[in-house]
């Protein structure tokens, strides 16, 4: 796999992408109708299109040629200094292979002027939180509305200070 910017063309495998990775992952937490709800939302194509031109951010895709095995989408805010890990995922069927380390290594390495970065995840979804702990993240805080304002999904935020 190598890691390079999202693009259009891309778009419906990420979106198969993360539909999977969402039913494996969280099915056994919200249920299966509730995780279809979530990926209609927040992983439609059109959301997806928008993250390509959002400014201050980076979309990329682990790729092998033939497949599309994982994303990330980071933005920043307060001006720069604190990146935002909106979405991390990697296909079920090949985690555990170093593709989400190479994933978060390009963000980081994306906003150099950054002195934090940060993330929301599922407190249940513990091997999401084993792998963030073990690339030196730590517990900052909770959120109620992970993902989105009154999205009722509760969630742990992590943190990991950056040299810049």
């Amino acid at each position: 796999m190598f890691v390079r910017t999202a693009g259009d063309r891309d778009l419906a495998a990420v979106q198969a992408l993360l539909v999977e990775t969402w039913h494996d992952t969280y099915d056994a937490i919200y249920g299966d109708g509730r995780v279809t709800e979530i990926a209609n939302e927040w992983h439609s194509v059109a959301s997806l299109k928008a993250r390509l031109i959002k400014p201050n951010s980076e979309f990329l895709v682990a790729d092998d040629g033939k497949r599309i095995g994982g994303m990330a989408f980071a933005e920043t805010l307060d001006s720069g200094g604190v990146v935002m890990l909106r979405q991390l995922y990697v296909l079920p069927a090949l985690q555990g292979r170093g593709i989400g380390g190479m994933l978060l290594d390009e963000i980081i390495e994306s906003f150099p002027e950054a002195h934090c970065i940060r993330l929301e995840v599922e407190e249940r979804n513990t091997r999401a939180v084993a792998f963030y702990q073990a690339n030196g993240f730590v517990q900052a805080g909770r959120t109620e509305n992970c993902g989105s304002a009154g999205s009722a999904i509760p969630a742990l935020i992590y943190e990991r200070a950056l040299s810049a």
